[in-house]
């Protein structure tokens, strides 16, 4: 897992709002015992195992409700066509966190994939990998409740509220499986790594153009609050593979440059267009930065 400590969120208008470390999520230890022992239950967990109820408190449920309600109105305003499709189906229901297999089960009849239990960061190969097979990594911990639309770290709202809204749909399952195919072919950091960019400015924070206007496509902006009310006053890029691939990025914070694609189908033909053949050598073919080159990668904070 990525260790937080020492990093300094900012705010929708760049402003300092304290270091990782003394956000309630990590300062209460209360909370942390409770986070780490609901994670601890991914210890040993194989991929496509069922992963394990959990009987959630009155407050995590509140606060669920707290963020489902917030998140309504900016989806509708700010995400492009498709994702309010695919949310009208999306396994995503207003009182209360469900539990992993209900998600699940909803998923799969839709597209065949499957959430499949994570503890917190996963690396690369696994995590990435496991979309060939139709699994995707997700946690089952809430973020604090005294800050319902910030958190530090992924939790299982931002799992539910973007890659659940996602995976209801068979073009974003196809991409997901695409990434996924991708990671399964090659074993180096350099090769995972430059994967794994490519699925953070596209399927994490990937921006559409409608009529001219920025929609939200991208999990990470879906399921937060704040990135949703500034992501089209960030500076947006035309897609780049090469840019794409050097950029470093606010790790803990919103992110300041996003990449936009003219539709989604456009998203499809970009990503088939690089990933269906992508090896070890599709770095050397591109003129890429290797690895050393490029900037600090790592999940950033959800809010």
């Amino acid at each position: 897992m990525i260790d937080w400590t020492g990093l300094t969120p900012l705010d929708a208008h760049g402003t300092l709002m304290g270091r990782a470390e003394e956000h309630p999520g990590f300062a209460d230890p209360d909370y942390v015992r409770r986070r780490n022992s609901i994670a601890g239950l991914a210890q040993g967990h194989w991929v496509g195992d069922p992963s394990p109820a959990v009987s959630y408190t009155a407050s995590e449920h509140a606060t669920w409700r707290t963020v489902y309600a917030a998140l309504q109105h900016p989806q509708e305003r700010f995400a492009c066509r498709e994702v309010l499709r695919a949310r009208a189906l999306a396994p995503v229901p207003a009182d209360g966190v469900p539990q992993h297999e209900e998600v699940s089960d909803r998923l799969e009849a839709l597209t065949g994939f499957r959430f499949t239990l994570a503890g917190g960061i996963v690396p690369n190969k696994r995590f990435l990998g496991a979309m060939a097979d139709g699994y995707f990594h997700a946690v089952q911990y809430v973020r604090h409740p005294a800050m319902p639309l910030y958190t530090p770290e992924p939790d299982v709202l931002h799992d539910v509220f973007g890659h659940g809204i996602h995976l209801t749909d068979p073009l974003f399952a196809d991409l997901y499986r695409t990434v996924g195919r991708a990671a399964a072919r090659v074993e180096t950091d350099d090769a995972l790594d430059l994967i794994s960019r490519v699925y953070w400015f596209t399927l994490e924070y990937g921006v559409t153009l409608e009529q001219g206007r920025p929609r939200a496509y991208g999990a990470a902006l879906l399921s937060s609050y704040g990135e949703l009310g500034r992501f089209a006053r960030a500076d947006l890029r035309p897609f780049d593979l090469a840019e794409l691939a050097r950029l470093p990025y606010q790790v803990a914070g919103y992110q300041p440059v996003l990449f936009t694609v003219g539709s989604l189908a456009h998203l499809s033909d970009l990503l088939h267009g690089f990933l269906d053949d992508f090896d070890e050598t599709t770095r050397d073919r591109y003129h890429l930065p290797a690895l050393s080159e490029r900037g600090f990668m790592a999940c950033p904070p959800r809010a």
